[in-house]
């Protein structure tokens, strides 16, 4: 009897022992799972926000495309005007004129007859991409080019401002004046000073260009400093009379060497 009761506790004490094994591998394991999840979880979280963090920092340090497209469309002319007097747009030139029969007065390719001034100002204006505004006076200069330079010497002397047919009304569109004349008498003709005192020039750019029969600008630039003293004075371009309709070349060469030309 004694040896059955004590094979009896023997088995119930094994029994309790391997329940109490197993119950505490379930919570190990329950425990091993819980961490694993956490453990997996985590990290992914905080990758996925390093990537969206460097994808916009790398994309907030590009320069915006709009912005690199404006620095190339500024290669445009659109700011530059070429202001230009010239005898034969000028003159009370008979129809029909034998435009070989003068060197002052010359065909345009337009068909429209105009003067050496005027032909380098169609230059200029093709080449740097400007608009073009022509000096004309409500009273025309004789048809000769002789009494028009009498009439000329007599305006300096009396320091005339001939009256202008058309104003220049959008002159805020403009940064670059190209400004074109022929020499009279070592000086401007005078419906330029009357085009000089009607507009401010202040804040621009002007770039002067002349015809001549070999005086060049001669105190014509201290004239148009004076008048404009708030302007910007570029060099100029002087061009023989005579050289004006083959001058494209030259003229070209000016405008590049400005940077007005690529």
């Amino acid at each position: 009897m004694k040896r059955w009761t004590t094979a009896a506790m023997v088995l119930l004490l094994a029994f309790s022992l391997a329940a109490c094994g197993g119950g505490r591998e379930a919570s190990q394991l329950e425990v091993a799972s819980s961490s694993n999840t956490l453990t997996v979880d985590t990290p992914q979280e905080k990758s996925a926000g390093a990537t969206f963090s460097s994808q916009a920092q790398e994309e907030a340090s590009l320069p915006p495309e709009e912005s690199i497209q404006q620095t190339d469309d500024e290669e445009g002319g659109g700011d530059r005007l070429v202001v230009y007097f010239t005898y034969g747009e000028n003159a009370a030139l008979p129809d029909g004129v034998d435009v070989s029969a003068s060197a002052s007065i010359q065909l345009g390719e337009d068909g429209q007859i105009t003067g050496n001034t005027g032909m380098v100002a169609s230059m200029i204006a093709e080449a740097a991409a400007a608009d073009l505004f022509s000096i004309r006076t409500v009273q025309p200069y004789p048809d000769t080019y002789d009494a028009t330079l009498d009439q000329a010497q007599e305006e300096q002397g009396e320091n005339a401002r001939p009256e202008l047919a058309a104003q220049l009304e959008n002159l805020d569109e403009y940064s670059v004046i190209f400004l074109g004349f022929p020499n009279w008498w070592g000086d401007m003709p005078m419906a330029v000073y009357r085009f000089l005192d009607e507009v401010d020039l202040s804040g621009k750019t002007i770039v002067p260009f002349v015809t001549s029969g070999g005086s060049g600008f001669s105190n014509t630039i201290a004239a148009i400093t004076q008048l404009e003293p708030g302007a910007v004075i570029q060099e100029g371009l002087s061009i023989g009379g005579s050289g004006a309709v083959d001058a494209q070349d030259q003229v070209t060469q000016w405008l590049e060497e400005l940077g007005y030309v690529q």
